[in-house]
């Protein structure tokens, strides 16, 4: 379908050399218990706020943030997103904002939240607040929005012309959030490393440069601390984390645009989408797709580091509970036609993964994608790889 957001070219100039970065939010406020601290903030930016929250972060918002704001004197509404960062849900709260008079958007909860809040005053030209209450994505820093369907399956996403006015990271608020959306997070940044390498590790463009240097430093942080800090929530370690899938993930993403932010993990994720809906969390189908991506740089270019590389993102997955083959994501038992679906869409023309220097064909995708697990062979780093026999996960 046709993206509804997007702009034509305005010049008619040659193409110029010019470069156009949406870097950061205007202001971080990040520490234990700031959100109240942080509600001046909130009245710099307007004095008629709408806030967009899940059905459950709702009652809490209602319970925690709402008080906070009326005491500031603001007049505060709250609405739900409805079934997912969608295209009715968007007509809706647009509506909502315009009858409340909203002159900012509050974003609480976790992506598909945030992603709806920062569309909505993308689409009003209003500022938004971004409150993330789980480290699942580095949604709450970035300019960026993916529109899904009513029953979550990928359709576009949206680029911003800013990243939001305000984002308040309270480390008490993270905590509440259940322990498998840090581990989602983790896999959704730990990707950073493995598409801006493939993708912009020979880049020249200084930014660029440092945009993959620091998505280097991010996968470190995460191979050494996510352990101890999954099992110690709240600690140092455990707030170092969660800095590193929220803010250091959407620092990467800034600095080196679209073409460090996504390559084959995130085009695997918006493919599976469609076969999964709701049925996993946004991190756990990318990791899962960092493993897909590595698998084909085995197979089709017999890439031996990224062999190795798989085997020890394979042994970190066991480690902190991410997805390590598709029966992990609840899919173990797609038909042949749904794993093929799923591989379609990954390949489309517009899709990320042709930002992979090599080209992909649909078999070698569907091979990749059933053998994430696969034993490192020699002998099966070639593109000869047949899909039928290779796992039974898909049936016929």
């Amino acid at each position: 379908m046709p993206n509804q957001f997007s702009h034509p070219t305005l010049s008619t100039q040659a193409p110029s050399t010019f470069l156009t970065l949406t870097l950061a939010p205007a202001q971080v406020i990040c520490g234990v218990g700031v959100l109240q601290g942080a509600i001046s903030a909130v009245a710099g930016l307007g004095s008629r706020p709408l806030i967009v929250a899940g059905k459950q972060t709702l009652a809490i918002t209602q319970q925690h943030l709402q008080p906070l704001l009326e005491k500031q004197k603001l007049h505060v509404a709250a609405t739900d997103y409805g079934a997912d960062c969608c295209e009715a849900s968007l007509k809706s709260l647009g509506r909502t904002a315009k009858e409340h008079k909203a002159d900012v958007i509050i974003g609480v909860g976790g992506g598909k939240a945030l992603d709806t809040a920062k569309l909505v005053a993308y689409q009003l030209q209003l500022p938004v607040v971004t409150v993330p209450t789980s480290a699942a994505t580095c949604a709450a820093w970035s300019a960026l929005s993916n529109v899904y369907t009513e029953a979550g399956a990928f359709l576009y996403d949206v680029a911003l012309s800013r990243c939001p006015d305000l984002l308040i990271l309270d480390y008490e608020l993270i905590q509440t959030a259940p322990p498998s959306t840090l581990v989602a997070g983790i896999g959704d940044a730990i990707a950073k490393w493995y598409e801006a390498s493939v993708s912009s590790g020979n880049s020249q463009q200084t930014l660029t440069i440092a945009a993959v240097q620091q998505a280097r430093v991010l996968r470190d942080i995460l191979f050494q601390k996510s352990t101890a800090a999954l099992q110690e929530p709240g600690s140092e370690v455990w707030r170092e984390v969660v800095d590193a899938t929220i803010l250091l993930a959407g620092v990467i993403g800034g600095l080196g645009g679209a073409q460090c932010r996504t390559v084959a993990a995130h085009a695997v994720h918006n493919g599976l989408t469609h076969i999964s809906g709701h049925g996993s969390i946004h991190g756990e189908k990318v990791a899962y797709g960092i493993l897909v991506q590595l698998r084909l740089e085995e197979m089709i270019q017999g890439n031996q580091l990224a062999a190795a590389a798989r085997q020890q993102l394979l042994k970190f997955y066991a480690e902190i509970g991410l997805p390590q083959k598709l029966g992990d994501l609840g899919l173990g038992n797609i038909t042949l036609g749904e794993l093929q679906t799923s591989a379609e869409i990954a390949l489309n023309p517009n899709s990320d993964i042709h930002r992979l220097p090599f080209k992909v064909a649909l078999e070698q995708l569907m091979a990749a994608m059933v053998s994430t697990t696969a034993p490192i062979d020699s002998r099966d780093t070639t593109s000869r790889v047949a899909v039928r026999g290779m796992s039974d996960e898909v049936e016929e």
